[in-house]
């Protein structure tokens, strides 16, 4: 109880005190990153599994770069070789991964550290427009970025580049200022998948749409409910290998800290109208590895599994912490 006790005071203080950073260069700037060890469960060393997913690694990371941190989304290439993240400062984050043996995660990388431009071409500068909470990479390569305080969708064909407006849902605008996007995904056609944290308009869910291409940058949006329990709120989505996906969802409180549910949805489910009524694959909590986890990608690993990685948003507080961590999802 006082390890938890002192963890949710942290948590608390960090809200209260964390400082944005400065915008990094628009360019891409080499550093490196320093990487420790998680340990999978504080209480049981020997621990390798909870629910349906099985521990294939986790570090915590830190830099010398200002700007490292806030890590809001992520996306790991299919092979698994490289991962690529956005802050919600609007840096991004490129780097390449490194295993141990047996294929488990150990470290990062050849990173690379950049700030997004505004569709002026300049480094967006303030926090009220820098604010990204989610992307997904489209079919072509290109990505899509889902901005909250001021909601709106860019469409980037390099996070380095010059952005293009997407027009969004007619709602997206009705979203709370700090409660908007942070789901996102996109399937082999174009259909973008996105699900709002706080936005609702049926008691115990939240809104999430469905963007299908429509041409020349445009989509056609229809909406859906996300069932949710009290205290969680989904921040993350991935598509997974074999069609279906996995959502985040995170809640906090003065007594139990941070909790966040690993989930599982059925594509069949996700249809203009319906209400998505996602499974629990896994609970995490302390003393599991456990802080501010917001973005989430899938790949697969060597012998065909799939695998899930979390990646945490520290709020650019010394008191959180950027941790990585790798599972592999079990039959």
């Amino acid at each position: 109880m006082a390890s938890r006790f002192f963890l949710t005071l942290c948590l608390l203080v960090a809200a209260c005190t964390s400082v944005s950073p400065p915008p990094a260069e628009a360019q891409a700037k080499p550093f490196a990153i320093q990487s420790s060890q998680l340990t999978f469960k504080l209480d049981d060393p020997a621990a390798t599994r909870i629910g349906r997913l099985v521990w294939r690694g986790g570090i915590e990371m830190k830099a010398s770069s200002p700007n490292f941190g806030g890590w809001s989304d992520l996306h790991v290439t299919p092979d698994g070789r490289a991962l690529t993240s956005i802050s919600d400062e609007g840096a991004w984050l490129t780097a390449t991964i490194d295993y141990d043996a047996k294929g488990n995660l150990v470290g990062l990388g050849s990173a690379k550290i950049g700030q997004l431009r505004g569709l002026e071409g300049k480094s967006i500068q303030k926090k009220a427009e820098a604010d990204a909470e989610a992307m997904a990479r489209l079919p072509d390569g290109s990505w899509l970025v889902a901005f909250e305080r001021r909601h709106r969708l860019w469409h980037y064909r390099t996070l380095d580049a010059t952005p293009l407006p997407i027009e969004g849902p007619a709602d997206i605008g009705r979203q709370p200022g700090n409660g908007g996007i942070e789901a996102l995904t996109a399937l082999a056609d174009g259909t973008v998948i996105a699900i709002s944290e706080e936005y609702s308009l049926k008691p115990d869910t939240v809104v999430g749409w469905i963007g299908r291409p429509a041409g020349s940058g445009r989509y056609t949006w229809s909406a859906f409910s996300y069932a949710t329990v009290p205290d969680f709120r989904p921040t993350a989505i991935t598509l997974l290998p074999d069609g279906s996906f996995v959502t985040l969802e995170r809640a906090f409180d003065v007594i139990r800290g941070v909790r966040v549910r690993v989930m599982h949805v059925e594509a069949a489910q996700l249809k203009a109208g319906a209400t998505v009524k996602a499974e629990e694959l896994a609970f995490l909590a302390s003393p599991y590895p456990v802080d501010n986890l917001e973005g989430l990608s899938s790949s697969r690993g060597a012998r065909g599994e799939t695998l899930l990685w979390l990646i945490s948003d520290d709020n650019f507080n010394p008191l959180q912490r950027n941790i990585l961590m790798l599972f592999e999802l079990a039959p």
